[in-house]
Order: C-alpha cells, then sequence, then structure tokens
C-alpha cells in the first residue's frame, strides 16, 4: 500500500512539473485587479476561458494534473482568480461580490485577449458564472462546458454530503471545535470538504497530498454567496443556442448528477457525459477520458 501511494504521488508530482503557463499577467479593472495565467499558444483553434469553483477558491485547484496542458497543445486557454481569490485580492472595498460584478470581470479577461468568440468552461460554482456570462453575453460564446457544475440557482442544488458522510462531517465538526483560532484554519476546513470530493481513496489521498495550499478565502466564499442567494438563471437556459455539454461524475455527492441532468434538460440540444468512475472533479479521476470527450466536443465544427 505504501509502495503505491509513492507511486500515485509520483505521477501526480510529475504531473505538477508540467504546469507551467506560457504567461501571466494582470488586468486592471475599477473594481479589482484580476490575475491570469495563460496555456498554450493563439492558433486557428477557438481559445478558452475557464471559470473556476468556489465560490471563494483560486483556480489552483483545477492544476493538480496535466489535464488542462494536455488541451492547450491545440488552443490558448486563459485561467484567471476570480475577485477576492488567489493573486486577485486587490479589490477595493467598496466592490461589488454579485454576478454583475463578476461576469464583468469575466468580459474584462475577454476583452483583455480581444476574443471576438471563445468557448467558456465553468466548473462547480465556476458553472454558475459561465451560465451568468453566457446568459448576458451570448454574442462572445462558441461553446459551453458546464463541468459538475452548480444550478442555475443556489437552492436548486442538490448535495447529498450529510446522507453519505456523516462520520467525516461529525470528525471534522470536533476538529473545528478544537483548533478554534488556528490560522490554518480555512485550508484545514477546505481540504476537509475536500475528502468527500471523490469516488476514488486513492485519487483522494494524491490529490491532497500533491495540492499544497488550496488557497481558500471564506470571507469571499461567504460574500458571493450572500449576494447571489437570490439568483435564478433558470428562465435563461432555454435561449442559451450554442452547443452544450454538461459532465457530471456519477458519484458526486457535492453537487448530484441530477443537478447537472436538471441543467441538461433545460438547454436545448445540450450533450449529457457521466463519468462513471468519479465524484465532483472528473477532470482528476478520470483525466484521459476527461481529455478525450472535451477534446472531441471542442473540435467539433
Amino acid at each position: 500500500m505504501h509502495r503505491l501511494l509513492a507511486t500515485l504521488l509520483l505521477l501526480c508530482g510529475s504531473a505538477l512539473a508540467q504546469q507551467t503557463p506560457a504567461s501571466t499577467g494582470m488586468i486592471a479593472t475599477p473594481e479589482v485587479d484580476l490575475a491570469y495565467e495563460t496555456y498554450g499558444a493563439t492558433s486557428s483553434a477557438t481559445p478558452v476561458i475557464v471559470a473556476n469553483g468556489g465560490p471563494g477558491l483560486s483556480h489552483i485547484y483545477m492544476l493538480q494534473n496535466d489535464v488542462w496542458t494536455r488541451l492547450s497543445r491545440h488552443r490558448q486557454i486563459v485561467f484567471y482568480d476570480q475577485r477576492g481569490t488567489g493573486k486577485s485580492k486587490n479589490v477595493k472595498p467598496d466592490a461589488s461580490w454579485g454576478m454583475d460584478a463578476q461576469v464583468a470581470d469575466m468580459e474584462a479577461v475577454r476583452a483583455k485577449f480581444g476574443y471576438q468568440k471563445f468557448d467558456l468552461v465553468g466548473d462547480s460554482y465556476g458553472g454558475l458564472l459561465a451560465m451568468a456570462y453566457a446568459a448576458a453575453h451570448p454574442e462572445h460564446i462558441e461553446k459551453l462546458i458546464l463541468s459538475d457544475s452548480a444550478a442555475p440557482a443556489w437552492k436548486d442544488i442538490v448535495r447529498v454530503l450529510p446522507d453519505v458522510f456523516p462520520d467525516v462531517l461529525e470528525q471534522i465538526a470536533a476538529r473545528e471545535k478544537s483548533s478554534a483560532g488556528n490560522p490554518n484554519a480555512a485550508d484545514q476546513r477546505i481540504r476537509d470538504h475536500f475528502l468527500m470530493l471523490f469516488y476514488s481513496e486513492a485519487n483522494r489521498d494524491a490529490y491532497l497530498a500533491g495540492v499544497k495550499d488550496l488557497e481558500s478565502v471564506p470571507q469571499v466564499s461567504a460574500a458571493v454567496q450572500k449576494a447571489t442567494r437570490t439568483l435564478d438563471l433558470t428562465p435563461e437556459l432555454p435561449k442559451f443556442k450554442f452547443p452544450t455539454m454538461v459532465i457530471t461524475g456519477r458519484f458526486d455527492m457535492n453537487v448530484t448528477p441530477v443537478t447537472a441532468w436538471n441543467i441538461y434538460k433545460a438547454i436545448p440540444g445540450a450533450k449529457f457525459v457521466v463519468f462513471e468512475k468519479s465524484g465532483h472533479l472528473p477532470s482528476y479521476e478520470e483525466p484521459d477520458k476527461y481529455v478525450q470527450v472535451v477534446e472531441e466536443f471542442l473540435s467539433q465544427p
């Protein structure tokens, strides 16, 4: 078992060694300076912008293997840290945390690169942001991928973590009580949450051993959720006219497959793909299939 774990960690480290962005930079906006990094080079293929999950996380959790560098071999892919997270922490004191502001940030990223059309990927909470951007700026969307996405309204997310992990949640509660005031509490809290996101124990352990800091900012998470608590994009989904693929892990207990199914059924002509051996992070648990599915979808005319 120790040898197997060591091998997994070695593979994880090898993948991480490849996560070198082609470029990095900052985008100044009236309310926040947004940090970005790109993978791959501009080409004839449509570029991609990725909206990561959270809220309150940087995009670092998505770069724990080589999935996105593999996908960037044929196209430019842009990641950015949402306001208040990662390297985008220079936020004006009176800045908004609502969805209109988040959409404006993504629009600033698009404008920075001059994309008239791009493919948009939204992961977890980033799916809600991606749906909001697509509703506001359909003219810029070539294709949309929603990967284990939040529902179009917070109230419609189906979670079963308490039903599936009552023992883990009790252990987490006890640990939080005993570690009150610990400066590392935020990181420990998000790591505890990630304990419940995987189908495979081996994948879970390798992932958490490989990522050194998930860069969680609980205050940002709370502010965004408060500002968007009444948001409901459900009426917008039938208006989507661009090709859309909805991805879900069969064993995603954080955002169960019925959430993805309902999104899929609401978007005309959408494609639905299930990863049978994944929880909330199929890009990590089934990377080869993820690359194949995403590459095929993005490459279709």
